[in-house]
């Protein structure tokens, strides 16, 4: 049976294996669904009319990534009369995150690559939190040492055995080690790729990478497809580079966009003075550290529980109707300038008049549903045989992604309790039948399904889980499927509609941490230009 084959089936089984005799009884815990019900309901209207009416200059509707990035810009410009309304009871998008006595944790991204050079607006807003020391435009920045990802970072699980890295090298033959090698000289050769004007091939953010056809035809195949192209046929390096793209970007490498998939190998050329280029930032919270430090600075800028139901603008303005969850009543607000840094999947329910391309793109995006357990142990796990537990530990062949460790950054001062989160993409599955399985399971039944998971690594786990708490992410990230990054209906998101700017990280196709920065902080700096309100770019 092909794995493919035997993916699809096991979709169809039971989440949870027989208990067995003895087993311990499963740990307590909470299933958390991320606005499932208010994201339904937009769908189907019924809030009440208006029982006031706020003008204001800016709206912006969305506090992810985006939408706190485009906060900080107007922020930095010295402008502070906006609004930011997040329809989520937290900010942060994908990168919100909990905490409890143990410690923080994340719900969603948990790291950030050292950023490219390219990638000005990134390095600008870690400079300006204290995460980056002197000048953020240096080759190789100096990183606030408490945030470098502290050794061992990755190790990966197979045959009964735990290796350093993620790439497999037990049970590999020589003939699949020299395939895995040339692997990684093509992507050594891609991060140095240029075109015929100096751009090169694939850059961060995308909008810097080659529009030239002998790259941007990379977006009519499959990942799978190319590797098969180009004579890569080793089982162990299609595991590797669906695992990536299952982690990227929640979608089967046999559906993901080859120019995505090797974007995801070529584009980071990021360095450190102080840090091996292949380190990442990170801290218990993951990237909830900067939602955190973000939402401060907004203070009372920042309107949670406030889910924008009704968009329509004209000459003279924006109106929008917000629904204020805790207060059960709606606001009118009346803005000059809305930027629009919510999923694009959203647009159409919401937007009155929307532009026959925008409302095509908008709707032809197709999202992965994610699943997040944060399961709080008494203490670690047995590490098992071979190397030693790390931040990010990988189970080869499994349905997850495998767990990174929220107290990893402290664990040599503080080896007692800990916090384990685990990440799943159902990418086994085509998204409605994977978000419908996502929200018909039981957070038993899920939390069994983990523990049967992980137990084949670590036999401990049950025994030392005193809570497992879920996170369900029902349209977590839009899917970079071939045709999605080149559609030529995404140009016509980025001059934004009349008076709204998009910023979200679904116009550019990947749901990428410096993606959504871009786009907030470029939608943002539209935004001043159109009111007027002198400011130095983040972007040149």
């Amino acid at each position: 049976m092909r794995r493919r084959d035997f993916l699809a089936a096991a979709a169809c089984a039971p989440l949870v294996a027989c208990a067995r005799h003895g087993d311990p009884p499963l740990p307590p815990g909470e299933l958390h669904g991320g606005g499932l019900d208010l994201g339904h309901r937009l769908r189907q209207r019924g809030f009440a009319p208006a029982t006031e009416v706020r003008r204001i200059p800016v709206l912006v509707i969305g506090a992810g990534i985006a939408g706190l990035s485009a906060g900080w810009k107007l922020q930095q410009a010295g402008f502070g009369d906006f609004l930011i309304a997040e329809m989520e009871s937290e900010p942060g998008g994908n990168s919100r995150y909990g905490e409890n006595a143990v410690s923080a944790y994340p719900f969603g991204g948990h790291y950030l690559p050292l950023p490219t050079r390219e990638s000005t607006a990134v390095r600008e807003l870690l400079a300006d939190l204290g995460a980056l020391h002197g000048d953020a435009r240096a080759a190789r920045p100096v990183y606030d040492e408490l945030l470098l990802c502290h050794t061992p970072q990755e190790r990966l699980y197979k045959d009964g055995f735990w290796q350093e890295g993620l790439l497999p090298r037990l049970g590999v033959n020589a003939a699949e080690r020299s395939q895995i090698t040339r692997f990684q000289e093509r992507m050594a050769e891609l991060k140095e790729a240029r075109d015929t004007h100096g751009r090169r091939a694939f850059a961060l953010p995308l909008a810097l990478s080659s529009r030239e056809r002998k790259w941007r035809d990379l977006d009519r195949i499959t990942m799978r497809a190319w590797l098969l192209a180009n004579g890569f046929d080793s089982a162990h390096l299609h595991w590797y580079v669906n695992y990536a793209c299952r982690d990227d970007f929640g979608t089967d490498y046999g559906a993901t966009s080859a120019w995505a998939g090797l974007h995801y190998y070529a584009c980071r050329t990021g360095a450190a003075a102080n840090a091996a280029a292949d380190t990442v930032l990170t801290a218990s919270s993951g990237n909830g550290w900067m939602v955190k430090a973000l939402a401060a600075r907004l203070g009372p800028r920042l309107l949670s529980g406030a889910t924008v139901f009704r968009l329509v603008q004209d000459r003279q303005g924006v109106e929008a109707d917000v629904w204020l969850t805790a207060e059960k009543r709606t606001l009118r607000i009346k803005a000059e300038r809305v930027i629009w840094s919510s999923p694009l999947f959203l647009l159409p329910h919401i937007a009155e008049g929307l532009p026959p391309a925008v409302a095509g793109t908008a709707r032809a995006g197709s999202y992965a549903p994610w699943l997040v357990a944060n399961l709080t142990l008494d203490a670690l796990p047995a590490e098992g045989a071979g190397a030693s537990i790390a931040w990010d530990n990988v189970l080869y062949g499994s349905a997850g992604l495998g767990y990174v460790v929220a107290t990893h950054q402290r664990l040599r001062l503080d080896p007692g309790p800990t916090v384990l989160t685990y990440y799943r993409a159902l990418a086994d599955m085509e998204p409605p039948l994977a978000r419908k399985r996502l929200l018909d399971a039981s957070r038993e039944q899920w939390a069994g399904a983990i523990l049967a998971e992980l137990s084949r690594a670590h036999v401990d786990l049950p025994r030392l889980t005193r809570r497992l708490d879920i996170f369900r992410h029902g349209h977590a990230m839009i899917r970079p499927l071939p045709g999605v990054i080149t559609a030529t209906g995404r140009a016509a998101l980025v001059p934004g509609w009349g008076r709204v700017q998009f910023a979200h990280a679904d116009v550019s196709g990947v749901s990428l941490f410096e993606e959504a920065n871009y786009q907030g902080v470029r939608a943002a700096e539209a935004t001043l230009r159109q009111l007027r309100v002198r400011h130095r770019s983040s972007l040149s």
